[in-house]
């Protein structure tokens, strides 16, 4: 499946969070015209070519729908999970493997996990990073997806994402 972009749209790049498309330019390289999407990150303000043609591979997604952000809010709540007593460095690389799919589901998994975990004991340094992570890429995403009044409506999902009421 080919996505497109138009210039101003919303994606997603794995690992970097939301970004806005700011131009499509070609590009002669080696003899050879490409496409790229211009995109800067909301976050940090980075800014990252992709080609074209390499958006599926890279993972550039568009945001999120409503009913997804709704599955994902429905992640985050879930209480009865089996979180794994493996060594916190375990943990923490089968955590970043998820957050590298760039999956909104799978990083809404691994915020959940590190939030549950964090009430029953210290989180190591790593750990408190990841969540700040995790939390950061979903909160953007989500709040595009929904709006602030849906998705903090729940006192369960303010805490998540550290919100004061």
């Amino acid at each position: 499946m080919i996505i497109e972009f138009k210039v101003g749209d919303n994606a997603v790049y794995p690992g970097h969070g939301v970004g806005k498309i700011l131009a499509i330019d070609t590009k002669e390289i080696l003899g050879t015209s490409q496409t790229f999407y211009s995109v800067q990150m909301v976050e940090t303000g980075m800014k990252i070519m992709i080609p074209k043609n390499n958006v599926a591979s890279v993972g550039l997604r568009p945001i999120i729908s409503r009913q997804e952000a709704d599955k994902v809010v429905g992640i985050l709540k879930e209480k009865d999970v089996k979180i794994d007593n493996q060594t916190w460095n375990r943990r923490y690389r089968e955590y970043m493997e998820k957050i590298k799919t760039g999956s909104v589901y799978e990083i809404a998994a691994v915020l959940r996990d590190l939030f549950l975990l964090k009430v029953d004991k210290e989180l190591s340094f790593g750990e408190r990073k990841m969540l700040d992570t995790a939390r950061n890429l979903l909160l953007k995403e989500l709040t595009l997806a929904k709006s602030q009044e849906d998705l903090f409506g729940e006192d369960e999902v303010k805490a998540i994402f550290g919100i004061e009421g």
